[in-house]
């Protein structure tokens, strides 16, 4: 049974900018927290009250502003407004059924990414909308799920340490450690599934059954998702990196060429897996045919030994009263015998045409 979904159908008929959530529905309370920092100074808490934020919004600092889970949609709002966010663009947080984009509003950029996690417990790949907004001297960073841990710890860790050259540069920098984090997690789950795939393989070469099939088809279903998230993405950091904003300044564009070179090459392991996945549902094919073959194969050969055997019982079992044969002596041993070097006789023959 799928998962219960809110769907896109509940906005059918609301007018434009009108704040819906779209997604899993969700029951914990959202978190928000904020990483405040310059050169010589972080400041990091958890928030309790938005009104927490209004002394930030002042200050020459990078202020980024992490929120674990959109589906209140009230909250969005009142950030929304703290920032002058565009009704257009809160909708599409609260909407967690989007493809990677990114959206120019002029005094801010909107990236929508997908953050990937795998469920070892259940063996598939997990997905996770984020929705980035890139400000002059803030980022607003907004997560469907909420859990212990992301792939932005390091960054954090990096924030933290004052030797670094995310604590020199401006929220487009930022930006940049958070898409290259999310893709550096693709390769980690592309090891995964190749260690899978490779299992796959080899259990298809030596024993084909209908459950490693059964597997197949499942991780293909993997590899569909993770080609949905990363080809858009490529367009997106191709956009960042020619973007003539103010908001992404002339150096962090070789970043984004950089992580962009990542994202090939994600897309080229995919495309990789997705090929391999091809050849073994073509080896389990063939392998059953195969299978199929050697039956069919060792039925006929049985079968046309037993056909001139059948008949030779066939002529002596008709019981005519002239048959010389029925009253000899050694009839039946005669006939017995003229069978088995028949048989004989054709195995030889069967042997000899490597039929069998």
């Amino acid at each position: 049974m799928g998962r219960r979904r809110n769907k896109r159908s509940q906005k059918a008929g609301l007018p434009p900018g009108t704040l819906v959530h779209v997604g899993e529905p969700r029951t914990y309370r959202v978190k928000v927290t904020l990483l405040d920092y310059n050169e010589s100074r972080v400041v990091e808490r958890e928030i309790e009250n938005l009104d927490e934020l209004q002394p930030f919004r002042e200050s020459d600092s990078v202020t980024w502003i992490n929120v674990d889970g959109v589906q209140d949609t009230a909250l969005v709002e009142r950030i929304g407004a703290m920032y002058g966010l565009h009704p257009l663009l809160q909708e599409d947080i609260c909407n967690t059924d989007q493809r990677p984009k990114l959206d120019d509003y002029g005094d801010c950029l909107y990236l929508d990414l997908k953050m990937l996690s795998y469920d070892a417990t259940a063996g598939e790949v997990v997905p996770e909308q984020l929705s980035v907004v890139v400000g002059p001297r803030w980022l607003l960073s907004f997560q469907e799920d909420e859990r212990e841990g992301d792939v932005f710890n390091p960054v954090r860790d990096r924030i933290s340490n004052t030797k670094t050259r995310i604590r020199k540069a401006g929220p487009d920098y930022l930006a940049y450690c958070l898409i290259d984090a999310i893709v550096d997690n693709y390769f980690a789950i592309l090891e995964r599934l190749g260690e899978e795939i490779e299992t796959l393989e080899h259990e298809m070469i030596t024993n084909p059954n209908p459950d490693a099939l059964r597997r197949v088809y499942k991780m293909k279903r993997e590899m569909i998702l993770l080609r949905k998230s990363v080809w858009p993405l490529r367009e997106v950091i191709s956009r960042l990196e020619r973007a003539e904003t103010p908001l992404i300044r002339a150096e962090t564009g070789i970043f984004f060429r950089d992580v962009y070179d990542h994202a090939v090459h994600v897309i080229d392991e995919v495309e990789t897996f997705r090929e391999m996945l091809g050849g073994m549902i073509e080896l389990y094919l063939s392998s059953v045919s195969n299978r199929m073959n050697e039956v069919m194969k060792f039925l006929t050969t049985m079968s046309t030994i037993f056909i001139p055997l059948t008949f030779i019982a066939g002529v002596y079992g008709m019981n005519f009263e002239n048959m010389p044969e029925l009253k000899w002596t050694y009839g039946y041993f005669l006939i017995l015998g003229a069978m088995a070097s028949v048989g004989v006789s054709l195995v030889w023959f069967f042997k000899r045409r490597k039929w069998i």
